[in-house]
Protein backbone atom coordinates (compact mmCIF):
# COMPACT_ATOMS: atom_id res chain seq x y z
CA UNK A 1 0.00 0.00 0.00
CA UNK A 2 1.34 3.42 -0.50
CA UNK A 3 2.49 5.26 2.43
CA UNK A 4 2.70 8.86 2.72
CA UNK A 5 5.14 11.10 4.62
CA UNK A 6 4.45 12.41 7.97
CA UNK A 7 4.71 15.96 6.89
CA UNK A 8 2.27 16.07 4.16
CA UNK A 9 -0.04 15.55 7.00
CA UNK A 10 -2.47 18.50 8.15
CA UNK A 11 -5.40 16.71 9.41
CA UNK A 12 -5.56 16.03 13.48
CA UNK A 13 -6.72 13.18 15.27
CA UNK A 14 -10.34 12.60 16.87
CA UNK A 15 -11.52 10.12 19.75
CA UNK A 16 -14.72 8.81 20.29
CA UNK A 17 -15.42 7.15 23.53
CA UNK A 18 -18.25 5.80 24.97
CA UNK A 19 -20.99 8.18 22.72
CA UNK A 20 -24.68 7.51 22.27
CA UNK A 21 -27.67 9.62 21.31
CA UNK A 22 -31.05 9.67 22.69
CA UNK A 23 -33.90 11.81 21.49
CA UNK A 24 -36.45 13.12 23.04
CA UNK A 25 -35.28 11.47 26.62
CA UNK A 26 -37.78 13.10 28.25
CA UNK A 27 -40.75 11.15 26.44
CA UNK A 28 -42.53 8.34 27.26
CA UNK A 29 -40.67 6.25 23.82
CA UNK A 30 -37.79 8.41 23.55
CA UNK A 31 -35.75 7.41 20.57
CA UNK A 32 -31.95 6.06 20.59
CA UNK A 33 -30.09 6.43 17.71
CA UNK A 34 -26.59 5.46 18.91
CA UNK A 35 -25.13 2.88 21.31
CA UNK A 36 -22.29 3.40 22.81
CA UNK A 37 -19.66 4.16 19.85
CA UNK A 38 -16.01 3.88 20.73
CA UNK A 39 -13.88 4.83 17.80
CA UNK A 40 -10.09 6.37 16.98
CA UNK A 41 -9.35 7.94 13.99
CA UNK A 42 -5.78 8.99 13.57
CA UNK A 43 -4.63 12.50 11.91
CA UNK A 44 -4.51 12.41 8.33
CA UNK A 45 -6.98 9.04 7.62
CA UNK A 46 -9.92 8.81 5.85
CA UNK A 47 -12.57 7.14 7.37
CA UNK A 48 -16.02 6.35 6.30
CA UNK A 49 -18.94 5.42 8.11
CA UNK A 50 -21.27 2.89 6.33
CA UNK A 51 -25.04 1.35 7.37
CA UNK A 52 -28.69 1.30 7.38
CA UNK A 53 -30.63 4.78 6.59
CA UNK A 54 -31.42 5.59 9.88
CA UNK A 55 -28.38 4.14 12.07
CA UNK A 56 -27.10 6.91 13.34
CA UNK A 57 -24.28 7.64 10.83
CA UNK A 58 -25.08 11.44 10.22
CA UNK A 59 -25.85 11.71 13.84
CA UNK A 60 -22.16 11.24 14.62
CA UNK A 61 -21.12 13.55 12.10
CA UNK A 62 -22.70 16.17 14.07
CA UNK A 63 -21.46 15.54 17.35
CA UNK A 64 -18.03 15.49 16.36
CA UNK A 65 -18.68 18.42 14.00
CA UNK A 66 -20.14 19.71 17.77
CA UNK A 67 -23.61 20.72 16.10
CA UNK A 68 -25.33 18.07 18.09
CA UNK A 69 -24.92 16.80 22.12
CA UNK A 70 -24.13 13.33 22.86
CA UNK A 71 -26.25 12.09 25.55
CA UNK A 72 -23.24 10.35 27.10
CA UNK A 73 -19.58 9.52 26.19
CA UNK A 74 -16.57 12.26 25.18
CA UNK A 75 -15.60 13.37 21.97
CA UNK A 76 -11.87 15.28 21.61
CA UNK A 77 -10.70 16.20 18.20
CA UNK A 78 -6.62 17.16 18.35
CA UNK A 79 -7.22 16.22 22.26
CA UNK A 80 -9.55 19.28 22.51
CA UNK A 81 -12.95 18.07 24.59
CA UNK A 82 -15.80 18.91 21.63
CA UNK A 83 -18.62 20.85 23.43
CA UNK A 84 -19.08 23.71 20.69
CA UNK A 85 -19.42 24.01 17.27
CA UNK A 86 -15.81 22.84 16.02
CA UNK A 87 -14.25 25.99 13.65
CA UNK A 88 -11.26 24.21 11.96
CA UNK A 89 -13.31 21.95 9.89
CA UNK A 90 -14.98 21.76 6.57
CA UNK A 91 -18.61 19.95 6.23
CA UNK A 92 -20.26 18.94 3.07
CA UNK A 93 -23.54 17.42 2.22
CA UNK A 94 -25.73 15.78 -0.03
CA UNK A 95 -27.28 19.13 -1.33
CA UNK A 96 -24.70 22.41 -2.02
CA UNK A 97 -26.35 24.60 -0.25
CA UNK A 98 -25.07 27.23 -2.75
CA UNK A 99 -26.62 30.94 -2.09
CA UNK A 100 -28.36 31.46 -5.45
CA UNK A 101 -27.49 35.24 -5.58
CA UNK A 102 -24.19 34.40 -4.87
CA UNK A 103 -21.44 33.40 -7.57
CA UNK A 104 -19.62 30.25 -7.36
CA UNK A 105 -16.70 32.34 -6.08
CA UNK A 106 -18.41 34.37 -3.92
CA UNK A 107 -20.24 30.99 -2.20
CA UNK A 108 -16.58 30.18 -1.65
CA UNK A 109 -15.75 33.43 -0.52
CA UNK A 110 -18.18 32.91 2.94
CA UNK A 111 -15.68 31.68 5.00
CA UNK A 112 -13.79 34.86 4.67
CA UNK A 113 -17.01 36.91 4.99
CA UNK A 114 -18.62 35.47 7.80
CA UNK A 115 -15.55 34.47 10.12
CA UNK A 116 -13.21 37.59 8.93
CA UNK A 117 -10.44 35.19 7.37
CA UNK A 118 -7.52 37.04 5.47
CA UNK A 119 -9.41 37.60 2.16
CA UNK A 120 -6.73 37.82 -0.07
CA UNK A 121 -4.87 34.70 1.33
CA UNK A 122 -8.49 33.02 0.84
CA UNK A 123 -8.82 34.48 -2.68
CA UNK A 124 -5.45 32.68 -3.61
CA UNK A 125 -6.53 29.46 -2.48
CA UNK A 126 -9.65 29.66 -3.98
CA UNK A 127 -8.36 29.69 -7.64
CA UNK A 128 -5.87 26.88 -6.61
CA UNK A 129 -8.94 25.01 -5.83
CA UNK A 130 -11.03 26.00 -8.67
CA UNK A 131 -8.11 25.14 -11.07
CA UNK A 132 -7.69 21.80 -9.67
CA UNK A 133 -11.32 20.72 -10.38
CA UNK A 134 -11.18 22.25 -13.90
CA UNK A 135 -13.58 25.31 -12.92
CA UNK A 136 -12.10 27.92 -13.71
CA UNK A 137 -14.85 29.08 -16.30
CA UNK A 138 -16.81 28.60 -13.50
CA UNK A 139 -15.84 30.94 -10.60
CA UNK A 140 -17.89 34.14 -11.43
CA UNK A 141 -21.24 31.59 -12.58
CA UNK A 142 -24.37 31.66 -10.84
CA UNK A 143 -25.34 28.26 -9.48
CA UNK A 144 -28.00 28.12 -11.84
CA UNK A 145 -25.75 28.35 -14.63
CA UNK A 146 -23.81 24.75 -13.23
CA UNK A 147 -24.60 21.37 -13.51
CA UNK A 148 -24.81 19.40 -10.56
CA UNK A 149 -21.66 18.17 -10.72
CA UNK A 150 -19.92 21.19 -11.05
CA UNK A 151 -22.46 23.24 -7.79
CA UNK A 152 -21.22 19.87 -5.64
CA UNK A 153 -17.61 20.53 -6.63
CA UNK A 154 -18.02 24.20 -5.64
CA UNK A 155 -19.47 23.14 -2.64
CA UNK A 156 -16.56 20.76 -1.91
CA UNK A 157 -14.04 24.19 -2.78
CA UNK A 158 -16.01 25.70 -0.03
CA UNK A 159 -15.61 23.39 2.56
CA UNK A 160 -11.41 22.80 1.54
CA UNK A 161 -11.22 26.83 1.39
CA UNK A 162 -9.67 27.62 4.54
CA UNK A 163 -7.74 24.25 4.61
CA UNK A 164 -9.35 22.85 7.42
CA UNK A 165 -8.08 20.10 9.20
CA UNK A 166 -10.84 18.08 9.28
CA UNK A 167 -13.40 17.55 6.89
CA UNK A 168 -16.74 15.62 7.45
CA UNK A 169 -19.26 14.50 4.51
CA UNK A 170 -22.50 13.44 4.53
CA UNK A 171 -23.46 11.41 1.18
CA UNK A 172 -21.91 14.50 -0.85
CA UNK A 173 -21.78 12.49 -4.11
CA UNK A 174 -25.61 11.43 -3.39
CA UNK A 175 -27.36 13.29 -5.96
CA UNK A 176 -25.13 13.35 -8.81
CA UNK A 177 -25.33 10.64 -11.36
CA UNK A 178 -23.26 8.26 -12.04
CA UNK A 179 -20.54 8.97 -14.56
CA UNK A 180 -20.49 12.50 -12.52
CA UNK A 181 -20.33 10.75 -9.33
CA UNK A 182 -17.13 8.80 -10.32
CA UNK A 183 -15.18 12.32 -11.38
CA UNK A 184 -16.21 13.63 -8.18
CA UNK A 185 -14.79 10.94 -6.46
CA UNK A 186 -11.36 10.81 -7.87
CA UNK A 187 -11.42 14.61 -7.38
CA UNK A 188 -12.02 14.34 -4.09
CA UNK A 189 -9.83 11.40 -3.97
CA UNK A 190 -6.75 13.41 -5.60
CA UNK A 191 -7.55 17.03 -3.16
CA UNK A 192 -7.49 14.78 -0.07
CA UNK A 193 -3.97 13.26 -1.23
CA UNK A 194 -2.38 16.49 -1.45
CA UNK A 195 -2.77 17.94 1.92
CA UNK A 196 -4.16 14.91 3.98
CA UNK A 197 -6.76 16.49 6.20
CA UNK A 198 -8.87 13.69 8.23
CA UNK A 199 -12.09 12.62 6.58
CA UNK A 200 -14.75 11.28 7.81
CA UNK A 201 -16.68 10.48 5.14
CA UNK A 202 -20.52 9.46 5.54
CA UNK A 203 -22.44 7.62 3.11
CA UNK A 204 -24.73 4.81 1.72
CA UNK A 205 -22.63 3.20 -1.07
CA UNK A 206 -20.29 0.35 -0.17
CA UNK A 207 -18.35 0.38 -3.10
CA UNK A 208 -17.69 4.53 -2.74
CA UNK A 209 -16.28 3.96 0.36
CA UNK A 210 -13.69 1.33 -0.45
CA UNK A 211 -13.07 3.49 -3.24
CA UNK A 212 -12.00 6.28 -0.75
CA UNK A 213 -11.21 4.99 2.45
CA UNK A 214 -8.19 3.83 4.52
CA UNK A 215 -10.66 2.17 6.87
CA UNK A 216 -14.32 1.77 7.04
CA UNK A 217 -16.60 1.72 9.82
CA UNK A 218 -19.56 -0.71 9.64
CA UNK A 219 -22.83 0.28 11.85
CA UNK A 220 -25.74 -1.87 12.67
CA UNK A 221 -29.27 -0.62 11.92
CA UNK A 222 -30.82 1.71 14.92
CA UNK A 223 -29.60 1.70 17.84
CA UNK A 224 -26.50 1.99 15.91
CA UNK A 225 -23.22 0.12 16.93
CA UNK A 226 -19.83 -0.54 15.32
CA UNK A 227 -20.00 -4.03 14.20
CA UNK A 228 -16.81 -3.73 11.87
CA UNK A 229 -13.83 -1.66 11.51
CA UNK A 230 -12.15 -2.42 7.99
CA UNK A 231 -8.67 -1.60 7.06
CA UNK A 232 -8.28 -1.01 3.23
CA UNK A 233 -4.91 -1.88 1.79
CA UNK A 234 -5.29 -0.83 -2.06
CA UNK A 235 -3.24 1.10 -3.49
CA UNK A 236 -3.04 4.87 -4.34
CA UNK A 237 -4.70 6.65 -6.21
CA UNK A 238 -7.21 4.35 -6.58
CA UNK A 239 -7.56 3.36 -10.39
CA UNK A 240 -11.50 4.43 -12.09
CA UNK A 241 -12.00 0.58 -12.56
CA UNK A 242 -11.80 -0.35 -8.87
CA UNK A 243 -14.05 -3.42 -9.43
CA UNK A 244 -10.85 -5.31 -11.26
CA UNK A 245 -9.05 -5.91 -8.45
CA UNK A 246 -10.14 -8.67 -6.11
CA UNK A 247 -9.47 -7.15 -3.31
CA UNK A 248 -12.08 -4.84 -3.78
CA UNK A 249 -14.51 -7.15 -4.48
CA UNK A 250 -13.25 -9.41 -0.78
CA UNK A 251 -14.31 -5.53 1.27
CA UNK A 252 -17.20 -5.13 -0.92
CA UNK A 253 -18.41 -9.03 0.01
CA UNK A 254 -17.32 -8.73 3.43
CA UNK A 255 -19.57 -5.57 4.32
CA UNK A 256 -22.49 -6.84 2.24
CA UNK A 257 -22.32 -10.11 4.49
CA UNK A 258 -22.38 -7.74 7.36
CA UNK A 259 -25.71 -6.24 5.92
CA UNK A 260 -26.84 -9.66 5.22
CA UNK A 261 -26.42 -10.96 8.56
CA UNK A 262 -27.85 -7.94 10.03
CA UNK A 263 -31.20 -7.48 8.32
CA UNK A 264 -30.45 -4.59 6.30
CA UNK A 265 -30.37 -6.92 2.89
CA UNK A 266 -32.31 -9.91 2.22
CA UNK A 267 -31.67 -12.98 0.59
CA UNK A 268 -28.21 -12.10 -0.73
CA UNK A 269 -26.70 -13.96 -3.90
CA UNK A 270 -30.14 -16.15 -3.81
CA UNK A 271 -33.40 -16.11 -5.58
CA UNK A 272 -36.48 -15.90 -3.48
CA UNK A 273 -38.43 -19.47 -3.22
CA UNK A 274 -41.03 -18.75 -5.53
CA UNK A 275 -39.19 -17.31 -8.21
Amino acid sequence: MTTYEDHTISGVPITIEGVSKIFGPELERPFKALKEVTLSIKAGEFVSVVGASGCGKSTLMLMVAGLLQQTTGTIAVNGHLVNKPVTDVGIAFQDHLLLDFRTAMQNVMLHSDIRGLPRKQMEERAKELFAQLRLERAMDKYPKQLSGGMRQRVSLIRSLVHDPAVLMMDEPLGALDALTRLQVRMDLEALWMRRRPTVLFITHSVEEAVGLSDRIIVMSPSPGEVVDDIRVELERPRPITLGDAPEFGAYVDRIHRHFERLGVLHGLGKLPQNA
